[in-house]
C-alpha cells in the first residue's frame, strides 16, 4: 500500500506511499500571524494509531492546494504510477483534492488510490487528521482499484465527489447539486 500526503506527501505500504499537505500539516505561526507548513504529522500519527503496516513515505510539494498547478498534479500522477505499491493514500489539501483525484482518476492506474485530508488542521484541538488518516488507510486496503476521496467517514469516486464548501464536507456531486430539495 501506498501512502500519499499533498502539500504533498505520500505513504505506501510495502505492499504504502504518502505525498502532497494542506490543512493536514499546517501549524499556526505566531510571528506570521498564518498557518505555515514545516513537517509532516504522519509519522507522529501513525505511531500514535500503532499502525504496524510496512509503510513507506514520500513527502514532495509541501505547499498548500490553492497553489497547485497542473504541473503538480502529473508530478502526484507520475509518482502514483512508478509506485510499486498498488494501494496509495495521498494526504491532499481539500480545497484541490477533488481535482487531484480526477486527474489519477482519469488515468485508470490499475491501483487503489485514496485522497484525503483534513478541515482542521492536526495541530489544532478538534482535528479531523487523524480519524481521516485511518479511514483511508482502511479504504486503501479494502476498496478495489480506482481513485477515491475518504473524508468525514464517506468513500466517494472520483467521478462523484465534490466538497460542498458551504458546509465544510465532501458529498457526492447530486447532493450539492440538490441542496433545498426535499
Amino acid at each position: 500500500m501506498s501512502y500519499f500526503q499533498h502539500e504533498k506527501q505520500f505513504i505506501r505500504r510495502r505492499g504504502a506511499h504518502h505525498r502532497p499537505r494542506g490543512t493536514f500539516d499546517k501549524r499556526y505561526d505566531a510571528i506570521k500571524g498564518e498557518l505555515t507548513f514545516t513537517e509532516t504529522h504522519l509519522p507522529a500519527l501513525l505511531e500514535q494509531a500503532r499502525v504496524k503496516l510496512p509503510l513507506a513515505i514520500d513527502i514532495r510539494l509541501l505547499i498548500d492546494s490553492l497553489q497547485m498547478t497542473d504541473a503538480h498534479r502529473q508530478e502526484v500522477l507520475e509518482a502514483c504510477r512508478q509506485s510499486p505499491e498498488s494501494s496509495i493514500v495521498v494526504v491532499h489539501g481539500t480545497d484541490t483534492m477533488v481535482q487531484t483525484a480526477e486527474v489519477l482518476g482519469r488515468a485508470a492506474l490499475g491501483k487503489t488510490v485514496v485522497f484525503t485530508g483534513a478541515m482542521v488542521p492536526y495541530s489544532v484541538q478538534g482535528s479531523d487528521a487523524p480519524f481521516n488518516l485511518g479511514f483511508a488507510l482502511a479504504a486503501a486496503l479494502t476498496l478495489p482499484p480506482n481513485a477515491y476521496v475518504a473524508m468525514n467517514a464517506r468513500i466517494f469516486r472520483w467521478d462523484d465527489v465534490m466538497k460542498d464548501k458551504v458546509e465544510g464536507t465532501f458529498k457526492t456531486k447530486s447532493q450539492v447539486s440538490h441542496r433545498g430539495e426535499p
